[in-house]
């Protein structure tokens, strides 16, 4: 069989738990034949499908993420290392880090939080962008923050990027210009698609029965930390402006919403 061809064939077995069946097909192929996607479409269709293709494809059909089975997933301008114990980063949240541009313009922050780092995804993202600027990830899970280190390291950030344990604010001090966070936010007991329900830590996805707890502790924990002119851009989930907003405003933050590419309200901005 040849690349074409099994591409076709495992497309048509992905599509029973995939939306994205032939994106995965090709990624998975990619990177059985250690090429770049674009290489493999354009002059590899032909060659011999590599056996190691269908041991790929038998973990894509038990519902592991695409991610962690390539061990990694591109985000904004870098790549970072991704598997078991954390969050795989989403195309949405690029939609913090695009907030983060507009608000300072010409300007550029100079201190960075992330809150809930994970493998160290925004920080990372910001510390590419802005390339004078330090931070400091924070997250509760001791092996995400290994795949944090990890990503610093091979992006050359280690000497810029402080990851730490923490519980969201808990214990920090001084004043930060750049606040991002993507807290969990989905309702306890929600369906989620497998590859996401099976695989991905649960204590990044849920946050009580309404999805908003973290965000109860998050609004007001972040006032003191947030420089003159600075902003928090937090990711929200579809439908969940209105009640974080007020959560914000009751802690004297102006607010304002930034939508993903889908339309719908992605990120919440939080000013002073």
């Amino acid at each position: 069989m040849t690349v074409g061809e099994a591409l076709a064939a495992a497309a048509r077995r992905v599509a029973e738990m995939s939306d994205t069946p032939r994106l995965d097909a090709e990624l998975l192929m990619a990177h059985a034949l250690g090429v770049a996607r674009e290489e493999m479409l354009l002059r590899r269709l032909g060659d011999p499908a590599p056996d190691v293709f269908e041991a790929l494809l038998a973990r894509r059909l038990a519902a592991e993420p695409v991610a962690y089975i390539l061990g990694c997933r591109a985000f904004w301008t870098i790549e970072v290392e991704v598997g078991p114990g954390a969050l795989v980063p989403r195309p949405d949240s690029e939609t913090l880090i695009e907030a983060a541009l507009a608000h300072f313009g010409g300007r550029a922050p100079k201190r960075i939080l992330d809150l809930g780092t994970g493998p160290g995804t925004l920080l990372l993202a910001a510390l590419a962008q802005w390339h004078d600027a330090t931070g400091v990830g924070i997250d509760s899970s001791e092996a995400a923050l290994a795949y944090a280190r990890r990503n610093a390291e091979r992006l050359g950030l280690a000497g810029r990027a402080d990851f730490r344990v923490g519980d969201w604010a808990r214990g920090l001090a001084g004043r930060f210009d750049l606040i991002l966070c993507n807290p969990p936010y989905v309702e306890e007991g929600a369906p989620l698609p497998r590859d996401v329900a099976d695989w991905e830590p649960a204590q990044a996805l849920f946050a009580g029965a309404d999805g908003l707890d973290d965000y109860r502790r998050l609004a007001p924990a972040l006032a003191p930390l947030l420089a003159p002119a600075g902003v928090a851009c937090i990711e929200i989930g579809a439908g969940q402006f209105d009640a974080v907003a007020s959560l914000f405003r009751h802690a004297a933050f102006a607010i304002a919403a930034r939508k993903d590419l889908s339309g719908r309200d992605r990120c919440l901005i939080a000013t002073r």
